[in-house]
């Protein structure tokens, strides 16, 4: 593995170098609590410890400020008895709770925004930084990002994107599933597509390459939602999300979320031989047993299968989550299902649409057509959004 000089943050940096334009005003921070320096250090110390900033109020997104809360469950403000802030809640039990609220901001003058993101259109945190970049821009105020690295690197884009109608909290705007950028050249891209009145202001890293793996950074994995503890979470979430989007389990309620999958009637031997039968680059399976401590079929043994990485650059994750789905619907005979109840806020849509991004695919997968097949759709727009996203790329 090449070795690489350690990458610095943009909360780093900001520690640093400090941030001129921040002097005098009053600050609120978006964040979590992934959003560490080097030293492990929580950036609402970093951000309260600047010369001449004034801490307003720090803004949770999904899972809560201080990461606690699984999916889909709403949060409510405060939860930090140590914070000498308000502490407000960006995910309630409404589409209008993710955005900050006019009395939210009242009396603030900048929202610093430091998450670390996941690579993956549907993993919630820079949709979070996108509606309060656009409350930021209703309201005049500064928008800072402090920049993270793109665990999953930054060369590769994969999937679909998002088509007209089917937007949601899980996309939130028209990008790759695996959008291949850092949520700063994310927030440029906003920015100018959404058309965004205002300053953003993006710190960014130093020393990252987008050829890089995460653990080639010499920074600390801190999970950033409870169920992704690893690197190797990281890198199959983009294909596994999917799961979310059917009755099976995605594997919530094990030590390995997402890199295990099945249901109480998966024959997991079957299930194996039909993936290994489609040759999938840099990827094997494992038959797997598991048995969920809480989500779906809790309590129950699952069969099903392990995702094993064996070559991070070859890997497709998002084409092996498809084959995977396919090949598990194929053989769950009567028992298979999509999800139905309401997913992110949205009643009239299926989550499984939501999560590719139309019912093109679902619809193609009831058809019978192949992974292979559905898939070669992809070419075009994983072309269009590679050249799209060009201009903003900070590194």
């Amino acid at each position: 593995m090449t070795a690489f000089p350690p990458v610095v943050t943009g909360l780093d940096v900001l520690q640093r170098d400090g941030c001129p334009r921040l002097r005098g005003l009053r600050v609120g921070l978006v964040t979590h609590p992934a959003a560490v320096n080097r030293k492990l250090q929580h950036a609402s110390q970093v951000v309260a410890d600047l010369p001449g900033v004034s801490p307003g109020a720090l803004f949770g997104p999904e899972h809560g400020l201080l990461g606690e809360a699984q999916d889909l469950i709403g949060v409510r403000d405060g939860g930090d008895p140590s914070a000498r802030l308000p502490v407000h809640s960006l995910y309630g039990d409404s589409f209008e709770s993710l955005s900050p609220t006019p009395a939210q901001l009242r009396g603030l003058e900048a929202l610093v925004i430091d998450l670390q993101d996941a690579g993956s259109r549907y993993y919630t945190f820079q949709a979070t930084m996108l509606l309060c970049m656009e409350a930021a821009s209703r309201h005049q105020l500064l928008t800072v990002v402090l920049d993270r690295p793109n665990p999953l690197g930054g060369l590769v884009v994969e999937g679909p994107s998002l088509q007209p109608g089917y937007a949601s909290f899980v996309g939130i705007h028209p990008i790759a599933t695996r959008h291949g950028m850092t949520i700063g050249e994310l927030a440029q891209l906003y920015k100018s597509e959404r058309g965004l009145a205002g300053e953003l202001m993006v710190i960014p890293c130093e020393g990252w390459r987008r050829n890089m793996d995460f653990d080639q950074t010499g920074l600390p994995w801190v999970q950033p939602s409870p169920n992704m503890p690893t690197l190797d979470t990281a890198y199959v979430y983009p294909g596994q999300c999917l799961i979310e989007g059917t009755n099976l389990s995605e594997g919530r309620g094990t030590t390995r979320p997402f890199e295990l999958c099945g249901a109480p009637w998966i024959d997991s031997r079957k299930a194996c031989d039909r993936l290994h039968s489609e040759a999938l680059p840099g990827v094997v399976f494992r038959p797997a047993w598991f048995r969920p401590a809480f989500h779906k079929f809790a309590g129950q043994t699952c069969g099903g299968l392990q995702i094993h990485v064996r070559d991070r650059q070859a890997f497709q994750p998002v084409r092996t989550g498809l084959a995977i789905l396919a090949a598990l619907r194929d053989l769950s005979v009567r028992h298979f299902d999509w999800r139905r109840e309401p997913y992110e806020f949205v009643t009239d849509r299926l989550a499984i649409d939501l999560l590719f991004g139309s019912d093109r695919e679902r619809l193609a997968v009831e058809a019978g057509q192949t992974p292979a097949e559905i898939a070669r759709a992809w070419e075009a727009e994983e072309q269009a959004f590679h050249k799209r996203r060009q201009p903003f790329l900070l590194y």
